[in-house]
């Protein structure tokens, strides 16, 4: 079933239901692999999540998921992590609520 988006995008989809799991090059196991990704990283690593850091898991899993095929992944992530800016101890775990 073929559906345009807001952005005039086209957007198909895949019946599950009805037994289709891919349809030419229209199928779900990339946003299936991702969440996979995402998943065993909340079970694997760091066990729980919490919403105030939300955003820095999900940059970190996409960061993975769109460098998992980089043979050169080691020495990008070194990079990344110097050109970071630091964050203090006192910074990450203060409670930002008012």
């Amino acid at each position: 079933m073929m559906k345009t988006g807001v952005h005039g995008t086209r957007h198909k989809t895949i019946r599950h239901k009805q037994r289709v799991y891919v349809e030419g090059d229209v199928h779900t196991n990339t946003v299936e692999s991702a969440f996979s990704l995402l998943k065993r990283g909340i079970i694997g690593t760091w066990h729980r999540i919490s919403a105030k850091h939300l955003e820095a898991y999900l940059n970190e899993m996409c960061f993975r998921f769109n460098n998992r095929k980089n043979p050169f992944l080691f020495r990008d992530t070194l990079l990344k992590m110097i050109e970071s800016e630091n964050m203090e101890y006192k910074e990450l775990t203060a409670n930002t609520a008012a």
